[in-house]
């Protein structure tokens, strides 16, 4: 499997966002590079990189906001949780959404790295549903 393939999710998020640049991979790592609209934006994009636990030895990143962009009506960035030890899915769900039993909710939204609710480790980004409160 190739950087790309394993850095799908980000890939997919920088293209759902409309990052103007390219994501390459050379010398065993993968070099991103381009512009975004917004320091939302670039956060989005770090933050699914950050989904694979060993991204500081897989990734080279110039992700820069476009001078004098400022995004209109934007939609709420998405809430993310990093998973910490110990922690399980109900106990997110508890925490954030006030209802230990609405964690398939959290479930749902994160298919694309999770294969089991029972299966969470600690580091993966978890995307919260937008009701989700502090």
């Amino acid at each position: 499997m190739g950087l790309r393939d394993k850095y799908a999710y980000a890939i997919q998020t920088a293209k759902g966002i409309r990052f103007d640049g390219s994501a390459e991979e050379r010398d065993g790592k993968l070099h991103w590079s381009g512009y975004v609209n917004s320091e939302d934006e670039k956060n989005q994009i770090w933050s699914a990189l950050k989904t694979i636990p060993e991204w500081r030895n897989d990734i080279v990143a110039d992700i820069k906001v476009r001078p004098g962009a400022q995004a209109t009506a934007q939609a709420p960035a998405q809430q993310t949780y990093t998973v910490q030890a110990g922690d399980t899915l109900s106990g997110i769900s508890k925490k954030y959404l006030g209802d230990a039993n609405a964690y398939m909710d959290i479930f749902n939204l994160n298919k694309d790295q999770l294969s089991d609710p029972d299966k969470i480790k600690p580091g993966q980004v978890l995307k919260l549903p937008q009701q989700a409160h502090k």
